[in-house]
């Protein structure tokens, strides 16, 4: 059984008709919290990364991404839920305990730092797992090796600080239920070419990770 499948059949048998009424697999949403960060940043990535994602691995994704609150109970409806920003991120202990709730029953987040995001996002998973730390992964881990490889790890898309592209994660009875992209900006590579005027080999890396990370989230069970 593949791991969106688990993870439908774990959150409940309501949820499991819904999607299997629609024309598309399943659909794809982006983080909302509070705090006072950008949480809405990157407008154009998901939609262009489920655009590929179809393309190259017909994960027949709907192609438009939907916004969830991290306290609300739609966020069981999504194997893959998406976070980035700039800035603060506050959860509420409402929010806590349903992202808590949802990572344990096979949820998957990406959290990818758009550039300041980093000391906000460490404190509050801190929150949401305080047994868990995050940690770097080797890059033979199965997330930078499914459709597209990636023996370097991450790719780097924007300087920033200069500093080498990071992927930590937090691992939860052995299994990875969040990857952090740091230092990275996966989600900037994600977007139409004419907002940053990135070369072309680097929006194709960063849509390539980007796939490998729906792949990994809704097929691979730990």
């Amino acid at each position: 059984m593949n791991r969106f499948l688990l993870f439908v059949l774990i959150v409940c048998c309501s949820s499991f008709s819904a999607v299997q009424a629609q024309p598309y697999a399943y659909r794809i949403a982006k983080l909302k919290y509070n705090g006072g960060g950008d949480w809405y940043s990157n407008k154009t990535s998901l939609p262009n990364l489920i655009k590929f994602a179809n393309q190259q691995l017909r994960m027949n994704i709907f192609p438009e991404e939907d916004i969830v609150d991290a306290g609300s109970p739609d966020l069981f409806s999504y194997p893959f839920v998406h976070m980035t920003g700039h800035g603060n991120v506050l959860f509420s202990e409402g929010d806590v305990q349903n992202m808590r709730r949802y990572l344990m029953s096979g949820g998957f987040l990406h959290v990818d730092d758009n550039y300041g995001l980093d000391k906000f996002i460490r404190r509050e998973m801190k929150r949401v797992f305080p047994e868990l730390s995050f940690v770097e992964l080797p890059f033979t881990h199965p997330i930078y090796n499914q459709k597209f490889k990636f023996p370097n790890g991450l790719p780097k898309v924007h300087e920033h600080d200069g500093k080498a592209p990071q992927g930590f994660g937090l691992i939860y009875q052995g299994r990875l239920v969040c990857f952090y992209s740091y230092e990275c900006d996966l989600g900037n590579g994600w977007e139409d070419q004419a907002v940053y005027n990135d070369p072309e080999s680097a929006r194709q890396a960063a849509l390539r990770m980007g796939a490998n990370l729906l792949q990994y989230a809704t097929t691979v069970v730990n």
